[in-house]
């Protein structure tokens, strides 16, 4: 193109054309979201369930709830990055009752909580509670599937198989 006899046109020197291939290559990497790193649990039922956790980090052992999830949907009960290979999962099944629980005594209540320490329960005005445990094999993030059996009490289904009876670092309680 010619404007007043002086040719016009897109000029791109070598050093131009580098810096905007760069920055095409950088764009998608710019606007990137990490990784996620959470627990997470489904709930592939019919039913209403709640749930608590229990974990330790550096503060000792606590415990959480009530996250409420309707029939088939999830939920983040831990977000970012994981901070123990072990946690531990009381769920209940609000419409047609049962529960998913294990040999983990650990305190709850009726009503939402966050309770620090898993020993006294009763004497600190708490319930105790048995949860399953979840091992995480310390991977960054984990999904807990919860899922209903063909009989009247729901069964529960791990990423990968998992037994609630040893567990590591749990004192020992009596029943």
């Amino acid at each position: 193109m010619r404007v007043g006899g002086i040719k016009m046109g897109l000029l791109v020197s070598g050093a131009w054309r580098r810096a905007a291939l760069v920055a095409c290559a950088l764009l998608p990497i710019a606007f990137a979201t990490p990784a996620a790193a959470d627990f997470r649990l489904c709930n592939n039922t019919g039913s209403r369930v709640g749930i608590a956790i229990g974990y330790k980090d550096a503060e000792g052992w606590t415990t959480e709830g009530w996250w409420n999830l309707s029939a088939r949907s999830c939920e983040t009960l831990v977000k970012g990055q994981l901070v123990a290979r072990y946690y531990y999962v009381f769920a209940v099944d609000y419409d047609r009752g049962g529960e998913w629980s294990g040999k983990a005594y650990m305190c709850t209540r009726d009503k939402e909580f966050t309770i620090k320490g898993i020993e006294d329960c009763l004497a600190r005005g708490y319930d105790r509670t048995g949860f399953f445990e979840v091992d995480t094999s310390e991977q960054r993030s984990w999904t807990v599937q919860l899922t209903e059996s063909g009989t009247d009490q729901p069964a529960r289904q791990f990423p990968q198989s998992v037994a609630p009876t040893a567990i590591p670092g749990l004192p020992k309680q009596a029943k």
